[in-house]
């Protein structure tokens, strides 16, 4: 069940990679757009298309590191009888 979850949950941290491509896709025809009004200013837009670029990747970089931190770093523990008896979220030995 806990496995199930993981994966819906990494599933859904890679939606973000979609809002990503949406936003470099307006991100580069902004920019084409703006080539296309004023030529004279295209090496200072071509400075801030990559940079938008590189800003709205970076969405996608950390959505992809969340996937796999879900998916692969954070492990499921068997639960303890305090846990189970308690309810408690961790089980505390002294």
């Amino acid at each position: 069940m806990l496995e199930g979850a993981k994966s819906i949950g990494a599933g859904a941290a890679t939606i973000a990679s979609a809002g990503a491509a949406v936003g470099i896709g307006n991100v580069l025809s902004s920019s084409i757009n703006s080539v296309a009004r004023n030529p004279t200013l295209a090496k200072q837009l071509f400075g801030y298309a990559i940079l938008g670029f590189a800003l709205t990747e970076a969405i996608a970089s950390f959505a992809l590191m969340m996937a796999f931190l879900i998916s692969f770093v954070f492990r499921s523990q068997k639960p303890s009888m305090s846990l189970v008896i308690f309810g408690f979220s961790r089980s505390y030995r002294l």
